[in-house]
């Protein structure tokens, strides 16, 4: 009875060997980064979750489900999707024309898209109070026909809407850009309307990078304060955001107390983000299998 070859020394050595990676460098990036995503972002928010547990069951819910604190949660995050939502639209249509169109004063356009990131969000909030207040231009012609928007839940969709443009317009752009106009044209020639072709052709190309822009503004919508203090008028369970409890907890020294609201807006946003990031995942598994 005859045995099969004993494998060669080379081969054993080469099959034992790990497989390397074609990127190089990859262990030393990859813990690099673990380890700065580690500083920056886990310890500190560990940090604020092992903070609030130290009040104990009962007392943390008491202040973090306090009905004070829930009517500013519901503001935050319900304004805060309206937000995203109006900048998913108009920033999408602002992308369409900064790409497609050229016009004099394009660039100047451009430039104040990015506007709200350079410009400090206390000046964001005193210059969208005095618009959209009662003696404000805007304000003053809206409040003529029954409309209230400073010291309201609206002034704070305003905010928001604000300073979340920029994120769903610099996301759609370069999109937009890499397609071209020769996909629609093609349409066009098929026979497709205007609307069809942005149903049909634009729309699932362009709809992973709307989600990013969607998810960010949404998360600067969340945590933003400087901006919306100013207009919303603060008052408690009406225009009362769950950033400005947090500093208010902060100000009585009730740090615990602070953390608990602040566990609370983490662990929501946290799975507010992450749902919106499945269904972006679930649209790009569908665009590459059709399934």
């Amino acid at each position: 009875m005859t045995t099969a070859p004993a494998l060669s020394t080379p081969v054993k050595a080469s099959r034992r060997k790990r497989a390397r990676s074609a990127m190089p460098g990859l262990g030393l990036t990859l813990g690099m980064t673990m380890l700065w995503l580690g500083l920056l972002v886990l310890l500190p928010l560990a940090a604020v979750l092992i903070r609030s547990l130290s009040l104990g069951p009962v007392h943390f819910a008491e202040v973090a489900f306090s009905p004070r604190a829930i009517a500013a949660y519901r503001l935050s995050f319900l304004a805060a999707l309206g937000a995203a939502a109006i900048n998913g639209v108009f920033g999408t249509l602002i992308a369409w024309v900064l790409v497609r169109y050229s016009f004099p004063g394009k660039k100047l356009a451009s430039a104040l898209v990015d506007l709200p990131f350079a410009l400090p969000t206390a000046v964001a909030g005193i210059a969208l109070t005095a618009i959209y207040a009662n003696s404000g231009f805007v304000g003053g012609a809206l409040e003529k026909v029954g409309i209230k928007i400073a010291y309201t839940p609206a002034g704070v969709v305003v905010a928001m809407v604000f300073i979340g443009l920029p994120f769903v317009v610099r996301t759609i752009e370069p999109v937009l850009a890499d397609l071209g106009k020769d996909i629609e044209e093609a349409a066009a020639t098929l026979g497709a309307n205007r609307l069809t072709i942005f149903r049909r052709v634009l729309l699932p190309e362009i709809m992973p990078a709307l989600l990013t822009g969607f998810a960010l503004a949404f998360a600067r919508g969340v945590g933003e304060y400087g901006s919306v203090i100013f207009i919303a008028g603060n008052m408690p369970f009406q225009s009362e955001i769950a950033p400005l409890l947090i500093v208010t907890q902060l100000e009585q020294f009730d740090y615990e107390g602070a953390t608990a609201i602040a566990a609370v807006m983490l662990v929501v946003s946290f799975l507010m983000l992450a749902a919106i990031n499945g269904i972006q995942a679930r649209e790009r598994k569908w665009r590459s299998t059709g399934q």
